[in-house]
């Protein structure tokens, strides 16, 4: 099975859209888990909420990665992201059961993409993504290592990731936006 989070109601046919790598893919994961990070996104939903006016394509950022076991590890680059990005968030998860590989390689353990649209096979909606991504991490299927937690060279790591990541973003002043107030870059 194959699994893509969406927050669109109603999908039957899952078509490509064009996304961080600037190929039109549909996305899925082997692992239904793995696509909770997806039910919202950071940037998104911080611009909308501080009246931020962007009408362009917005930039798609979650901070995760995966142990050496291939269990998703969230983390929270600053204080209460996860609260911030994910509480009272709903969506949908829809299923395939045949996904065409693209071959596309983006670096992503589980990751399928299709350049073609996809037949959904089932949807299931999640109520609060923030409680269905705890319920993952009680259950062991996610890591999640908070704010207070991270070390001070891994701050300093990701205060210089996101400095480049500012840099890098000049035709995206949403993300731009959401790197200034998030950690005081710009």
């Amino acid at each position: 099975m194959f699994y893509h989070a969406s927050s669109v109601e109603g999908i039957k046919l899952l078509e490509p859209r064009i996304s961080n790598h600037d190929i039109p893919l549909i996305y899925f994961s082997e692992k239904r888990e793995n696509v909770l990070v997806y039910l919202s996104n950071a940037i998104e939903k911080f611009c909308k909420e501080t009246g931020f006016t962007y009408s362009g394509v917005w930039h798609k950022w979650a901070s995760y990665g995966f142990d050496n076991n291939g269990v998703l590890t969230l983390e929270e680059y600053y204080p209460n992201a996860l609260l911030e990005t994910y509480k009272g968030v709903s969506g949908y998860i829809y299923s395939a059961e045949n996904v065409n590989n693209s071959g596309d390689n983006i670096n992503v353990p589980f990751a399928v993409t299709s350049r073609e649209a996809v037949k959904v096979s089932g949807c299931e909606f999640v109520e609060d993504a923030y409680n269905e991504i705890i319920k993952a991490e009680a259950s062991g299927l996610i890591k999640i290592t908070r704010f207070e937690e991270i070390t001070d060279a891994k701050r300093k790591w990701i205060i210089n990731t996101m400095k480049h990541e500012y840099e890098a973003a000049i035709d995206h002043p949403e993300y731009r936006y959401f790197i200034e107030n998030k950690f005081g870059i710009g």
